[in-house]
């Protein structure tokens, strides 16, 4: 992609992605993730009615006395926003590939943050950690990760959500509002990983898929290739024995996917390229 094209595909992401977190995103975001975080004030004596779980230990020894802690509200969050960027995610067969849907999804959250004066960060990942780039505020960051999204190519083609899971809890030392975006074809797996990640930060998981995935189409014999690891097939899609089991193993695989987040106390929600993302996201801000 040159550069006028980048360009002019950044002020288009821009310009949508800026519209919808002012006007349908703002109060949802707003609501689902304002004041999240709790940031420690100062201390106090202990009043009847206080949360034991909060007592000083340390100042109520020197002073024999009981103290708390006082907790407020923080102003701001951290939102980082974790990026698939392996070979699976250049596939698409219906108006966009999921890379360019990843693209626009993340740019508009990443605007939603900046509404409400967030920092926002991004962590690119194949099989390894491709790019991170720490949190920071400003239309000039947010544009400089727009053109990231949009034009990033990464080393690898392969995908370890469990190695950037690990990374993310070995970086981020304050807790932090975590959007994972993948389309979850990962040959390891990366539930115990995630469960550590998800009791340190607070995760949603956003999974992007396209159509194919879901329901094989009736057009004879088609050649089909592993974005990650190069493998060519031919399939027989006028098999309707081949057409059931391929919906059915889709099923098993939303369903292994669901309880792996239900285990790490991660909400989710799954998006197809053909979707109306808008819809899907607000509903994932109503589960918070």
């Amino acid at each position: 992609m040159d550069t006028s094209e980048l360009l002019k595909k950044v002020r288009k992401i821009e310009i949508k992605a800026r519209g919808l977190s002012q006007n349908i995103f703002a109060g949802e975001y707003h609501s689902a993730y304002r004041g999240r975080g709790m940031a420690f004030s100062e201390v106090r004596e202990y009043q009847f009615g206080d949360d034991i779980r909060d007592i000083d230990w340390n100042v109520t020894a020197r002073f024999h006395r009981p103290f708390v802690k006082v907790f407020e509200e923080e102003r701001e969050l951290t939102v980082l926003l974790m990026v698939d960027v392996s070979g699976s995610l250049d596939f698409g067969t219906r108006g966009e590939t999921k890379r360019e849907l990843t693209a626009e999804i993340a740019s508009t959250l990443a605007f939603s943050a900046i509404e409400n004066n967030d920092k926002v960060g991004v962590l690119f990942f194949s099989d390894r950690v491709e790019k991170y780039i720490p949190p920071k505020k400003g239309r000039k960051h947010i544009l400089y990760i727009i053109r990231e999204l949009l034009d990033f190519r990464p080393e690898s083609r392969l995908t370890n959500i469990g190695e950037a899971a690990s990374y993310l809890t070995r970086m981020l030392k304050r807790r932090t509002t975590v959007f994972l975006i993948s389309d979850f074809y990962d040959r390891r797996p990366f539930d115990k990983e995630l469960q550590i990640a998800g009791r340190k930060h607070d995760v949603a998981a956003i999974q992007i898929y396209d159509a194919f995935a879901r329901r094989l189409p009736d057009a004879g014999l088609m050649k089909v290739e592993d974005a990650e690891t190069g493998r060519e097939l031919i399939v027989d899609t006028s098999s309707k024995k081949l057409r059931t089991a391929h919906e059915r193993a889709w099923r098993q695989r939303q369903q292994q996917l669901g309880e792996t987040f239900a285990k790490c106390n991660i909400d989710w929600t799954a998006i197809a390229t053909d979707d109306d993302y808008v819809k899907a996201m607000i509903l994932l801000f109503k589960q918070r």
